[in-house]
């Protein structure tokens, strides 16, 4: 039985003050330009959830029309995660997952934003390896020539 581990959304406030781009919104302020532009931020995190389960991770997008993604825990190969020296004091970064799975379509799924990334990055390599072990998933590395690599 699949059981739920973690749900969240992109932080627009830690965005705002933990980065450089958040920086120069907050100074378009001034010029009343920064407000549509932290307003577009935050419909565009509020129309995205993240959740993560033992098996998957289900990515729910839109307002008016809405989407479902998933990528199966099992396939996901690399689990990297970004972030800058702002970013780090506001607890904030970017996960950049690396999947067979067809919703990254052979390349990358980038969680932007993401509240505590370190932690649930750390999370979702343990789950993906779990996954990975239930399933009996064992990944082999071929170079270019057809043999195989160390």
């Amino acid at each position: 039985m699949e059981r739920s581990v973690d749900e969240f959304r992109s932080s627009t406030t830690r965005w705002l003050v933990g980065s450089f781009a958040g920086w120069g919104t907050l100074l378009t302020c001034l010029v009343g330009v920064g407000f549509v532009l932290i307003g577009v931020r935050w419909l565009k995190n509020r129309a995205a959830t993240y959740e993560i389960t033992d098996q998957r991770l289900i990515v729910k997008r839109g307002i008016l029309f809405k989407t479902i993604d998933e990528i199966e825990l099992y396939r996901i190969k690399d689990v990297r995660l970004g972030y800058s020296l702002l970013n780090q004091m506001v607890d904030i970064g970017t996960i950049i997952l690396t999947s067979t799975d067809r919703t990254t379509a052979g390349g990358e799924f980038t969680l932007r934003d993401v509240p505590m990334a370190r932690d649930r990055r750390e999370g979702i390599r343990k789950l993906v390896d779990r996954a990975r072990q239930r399933r009996g998933v064992r990944e082999i590395d071929v170079d270019h020539e057809g043999g195989y690599l160390d």
